[in-house]
């Protein structure tokens, strides 16, 4: 706690104590204030909880807590928060510990009068409870593997409370969340016929697509669809259009190809006449 404080010192104050003297302080506050969201503060006072009062940035406040941690040991009977995996490695136990590691099931062998265990082995799975052989070996073993500090479960800003992992998100997950829902509601658009923003384009050219096949299976023409009968009629000149456009590309890139050389050429040219200045 005092590492959080000496961390936050600046922009904020880390405020602990009794829950019912922070819940009768924000009513206070609130009344006082007559700002009533304040109170929403009240049903999250439950439990091992305090505050953090700050005026910097959310996020930033979020990461310095994190960073304070303890370790803590494996004790009998605590629900394991993470997946505890015992790296392999000389444990500096004498060969008499060797049934010990045989009841785990813990691959090992006997290394310059030492046991070293030959594989990772993974001893307690998250949300299991700690039994007193693992707690044992655990604590022979000189690992704590378990850590304590303080947790951000909610954020309270302009009245608003939400969940911490908002803060994670970064301008592209909003885009992407943004670019989803707009996606979404273009289909649902589509799908009722309802013209919005977003499907207005889509309906515009599925409309031109009926209006084409109408005119494709009748005598009905117009410029762009006279086009297309044609090349269904003769798909050679299907063919002559796409060979023109290539080499209409070829041609262009070979024009510019030249005037790039006559580019380089005249800069040259103005270089040599530049120190030529400097001959004498």
């Amino acid at each position: 706690m005092q590492g959080i404080r000496k961390g936050l010192r600046g922009d904020s104050v880390v405020l602990m104590g009794k829950n019912t003297m922070m819940k009768r302080s924000v009513r206070i506050h609130a009344k006082s204030t007559g700002n009533d969201a304040f109170l929403n503060l009240i049903p999250l006072l439950v439990g091992n909880v305090g505050l953090i009062f700050t005026k910097g940035d959310l996020k930033e406040i979020k990461e310095e807590v994190a960073k304070y941690k303890v370790g803590a040991p494996a004790r009998v009977g605590l629900v394991a928060p993470v997946d505890v995996i015992v790296p392999p490695g000389n444990t500096g136990l004498d060969p008499s510990q060797t049934s010990f590691f045989q009841v785990l099931n813990i691959p090992t062998k006997i290394n310059r009068g030492t046991v070293e265990i030959i594989t990772p082995v993974e001893l307690i799975k998250k949300g299991d409870k700690v039994g007193s052989s693992e707690a044992a070996l655990l604590s022979k073993l000189g690992i704590r593997p378990f850590s304590y500090g303080l947790v951000v479960i909610s954020v309270y800003d302009n009245g608003s409370v939400f969940s911490p992992e908002v803060l994670d998100l970064t301008d592209e997950d909003l885009v992407e969340k943004f670019a989803a829902g707009v996606a979404m509601m273009t289909t649902l658009s589509l799908a009722i016929s309802y013209p919005t923003l977003a499907a207005a384009p889509h309906m515009i050219v599925n409309g031109y697509k009926n209006v084409l096949c109408v005119a494709l299976e009748t005598e009905y023409t117009y410029p762009q669809a006279q086009q297309v009968k044609e090349y269904l009629k003769d798909p050679s000149k299907f063919a002559i259009a796409i060979a023109s456009v290539a080499e209409s590309a070829t041609s262009q890139g070979i024009v510019e190809t030249e005037d790039t050389k006559k580019e380089e050429e005249a800069e040259s040219e103005e270089d040599d006449a530049m120190f030529g200045l400097f001959d004498d």
